[in-house]
């Protein structure tokens, strides 16, 4: 029990400096990544080695260390890869199902079906949007956001004002979508598995969210021109088997949910369970074709090496470096500082500023640290997990969070993916010309969410 509770508080020592410092330089190489063209998961992976090592001559110089048992860190290291380790086998799972459909060319139809429609620049501005927000919920925002880029500048071709408002509305849209369904973004999938917020709690984010994306893209809705593109013809056929995999995804979805809510198990247990699911039929699929030649073969494998695998050690490497500072005790003293209602600035005023920083920095680390923290969202019930006060904190911080990156284009996944796809035409500088309703819609999406859940 020692070695899983205590922490020495290392914030004011050299070496402590030290690792805060690694993780602020870490972090600028990832805001800068394209710019570098240095993948983000590099030096993360590099930064949480070098953070461990200063941990660990931090605790070996205090002079409270021999009270400790010489495994402790140890346990510590694997308690904060445990936290990844059911996080990464959720996403496994969930991007092997995406690229599976992907590879069943549904995303690819979607896409031809867009393009080759023949409609208004104004119709396709709200069209995609419209679809970045409901597809987001169940895939992921960034794969939400590509597949609606390559539509805006498949019809806006070189149309750079037009591209650049509609990648805006798409990134708004994705961010928004994700932030109302536990499995719409990295953050509220971390709320959801850390027990923050019931499953069933996340549809009170559903009016919110949508108030985000509909009031930037109302006023973005003036600057897209009345042209109406000449369509592009384009074709794709669907492979033998589309549906069965989105049937089976859901299904997956379902398991998971049901073992977080019914069974009180991880939910990446459920997810792995689907996972056996798509491989079952897989096998049967490959087993058909080789005996009688129907259909073509299915091979998992394939679809799980395409994952991103830069995003999840990108993860690994955020979550470990985190873990890091909070043996530090940097973690402590910022919820302290935000989240005290005497001594700090308050839950609201923090959970609305958190929402900012993610603009600034990417939201995964910003909601980490907040679980991290742990605190009392509620100060008059601390350490009661469910009550009216403390679940309207959680759900604020869960919508500032998952929102908070459309303010810039370098504030979410979404938007670093289009300006990379996007390149020369939704840039930062675009993006930053729509901040003004952006930020309108991030308020009203804070009121509206006040209006409607704030306990009485």
């Amino acid at each position: 029990m020692l070695a899983e509770l205590t922490r020495l508080d290392l914030t004011n020592t050299t070496l402590g400096f030290a690792a805060l410092a690694v993780f602020i330089v870490t972090y600028i190489l990832v805001i800068l990544e394209e710019r570098l063209h240095l993948r983000k998961s590099k030096p993360v992976v590099v930064a949480t080695g070098i953070v461990w090592i200063l941990v660990a001559l931090a605790y070996a110089a205090h002079p409270d260390a021999h009270n400790l048992p010489e495994n402790h860190l140890e346990q510590r290291i694997l308690h904060h890869t445990g936290e990844f380790g059911g996080l990464f086998l959720f996403l496994l799972v969930a991007m092997t199902y995406i690229s599976a459909i992907a590879a069943h060319n549904v995303f690819l139809k979607l896409n031809a079906w867009l393009v080759s429609s023949g409609f208004s620049l104004r119709t396709v501005f709200w069209t995609t949007g419209a679809l970045a927000f409901v597809i987001s919920p169940v895939c992921d925002n960034l794969t939400t956001a590509l597949l609606m880029g390559t539509v805006v500048t498949a019809v806006g071709r070189g149309n750079i004002p037009f591209i650049a408002a509609a990648c805006t509305n798409v990134v708004v849209a994705a961010n928004a979508g994700g932030a109302f369904s536990p499995f719409g973004d990295i953050t509220t999938l971390m709320v959801w598995a850390a027990g923050k917020v019931e499953t069933a709690e996340f549809s009170k984010l559903l009016i919110p969210s949508l108030v985000n994306w509909l009031v930037p893209a109302a006023l973005m809705h003036f600057t897209i021109p009345k042209g109406k593109p000449e369509p592009l013809q384009k074709s794709v056929e669907l492979r033998p088997g589309w549906f069965t995999v989105i049937v089976l995804f859901v299904l997956t979805i379902v398991t998971a949910v049901l073992f977080h809510v019914v069974l009180h198990l991880p939910p990446f247990l459920g997810m792995t369970t689907g996972l056996g699911y798509y491989m079952f039929y897989g096998w049967r699929r490959t087993t058909l074709h080789r005996k009688h030649g129907r259909g073509d073969s299915v091979n998992v494998f394939h679809n799980i090496a395409d994952v991103e695998w830069d995003t999840l050690l990108f993860f690994f490497g955020v979550i470990l470096c985190v873990g890091g500072l909070q043996e530090l005790m940097y973690l402590q003293k910022a919820s302290e500082w935000l989240f005290d209602p005497v001594h700090g600035v308050g839950a609201t005023t923090a959970n609305i500023a958190i929402g900012v920083l993610s603009a600034l920095i990417d939201n995964v680390p910003v909601m980490f640290a907040v679980i991290g923290m742990d605190p009392s969202m509620d100060p008059a019930h601390p350490g009661v997990l469910h009550t009216p006060a403390s679940n309207y904190q959680w759900l604020l911080v869960t919508l500032t969070a998952g929102v908070g990156g459309s303010l810039l284009s370098v504030g979410s996944a979404a938007g670093v993916a289009l300006m990379g796809t996007a390149h020369g035409m939704y840039t930062f500088g675009r993006h930053l010309k729509f901040l003004p309703a952006i930020a309108l819609g991030y308020v009203a999406s804070i009121v509206v969410h006040w209006l409607m859940n704030a306990p009485a």
